[in-house]
């Protein structure tokens, strides 16, 4: 019995893309450990989408870009939905014989039905702006964690992971060692700091609107003006470097 599930990966990095998928398929033809793709491993991960991807009766991707998610007009909630609508018109578009409009569910009667793995603290008020924003009769189920209760959202949660990974190997490939692109990681706060440092800017890769960002800025900026100052930033009275002064951002 087809379903449909939608969900997103990279919501959160300071660098790179999001990417949501949509996957059409009966549940049943899914491997046993589709799930969360954070708990999966990325070899295994690759694996699955492959085998997703045979299965399906359809799959849909979305690409929020850099440049999108640092639009001021916006917001990453908004842009959340958009990536799974966008992916689940994807997904539509790809079933044979099929298209926008009234979509057939297990009952030709019936529209198409599934889950979509909630990116607003309110489930229902997320389910209903991706129902509305599809140009098809889809019955849409918004609920948080959907990736681990439902087999098919924890498919499309691979194969939007799936296309992320590769959206990073492809930045590393360019850039050099970047880590995960989350702020969290040393790795990609220092690849910020060194091409700040070197290039005068952030990477193009950069979603500049990030607080991690904005600090990697204003951090170089602060490194910069002691570099000018006539004793090099250095206090006469016992030699510790001058403080940075402190901003509301630091509470």
């Amino acid at each position: 019995m087809r379903e449909f599930g939608v969900d997103e990966a990279g919501k959160g990095p300071v660098l790179g893309s999001m990417f949501a998928a949509a996957v059409v398929v009966d549940p049943a033809d899914l491997p046993e450990d589709v799930g969360d793709s954070k708990t999966i491993a990325p070899e295994r991960r690759r694996e699955l989408a492959a085998t997703i991807r045979e299965v399906a009766d359809a799959v849909g991707v979305a690409e929020i870009t850099v440049d999108r998610i640092d639009d001021d007009e916006t917001d990453m909630n908004s842009l959340t939905v958009a990536a799974h609508v966008e992916a689940l018109e994807g997904a539509v578009a790809g079933l044979d014989g099929e298209g926008a409009g009234p979509v057939a569910g297990p009952d030709a009667d019936d529209p198409l039905s599934g889950y979509v793995d909630a990116g607003d603290t309110n489930a229902v008020r997320f389910e209903r702006r991706v129902a509305d924003g599809v140009d098809a009769d889809l019955s849409v189920r918004g609920e948080h964690g959907a990736d681990e209760s439902y087999a098919v959202v924890g498919a499309a949660s691979v194969v939007a992971k799936v296309e992320r990974d590769a959206h990073v190997a492809a930045l590393a490939d360019e850039h050099g060692d970047l880590g995960s692109g989350y702020p969290s990681d040393p790795a990609t706060r220092e690849f910020l700091e060194k091409y700040v440092a070197r290039e005068g800017a952030l990477p193009p890769c950069a979603r500049a609107s990030w607080k991690t960002s904005q600090d990697v800025l204003a951090d170089a900026a602060q490194a910069s003006l002691r570099e000018f100052e006539p004793d090099g930033g250095q206090r006469t009275d016992g030699g510790r470097p001058e403080a940075r002064p402190t901003t509301l951002d630091e509470f």
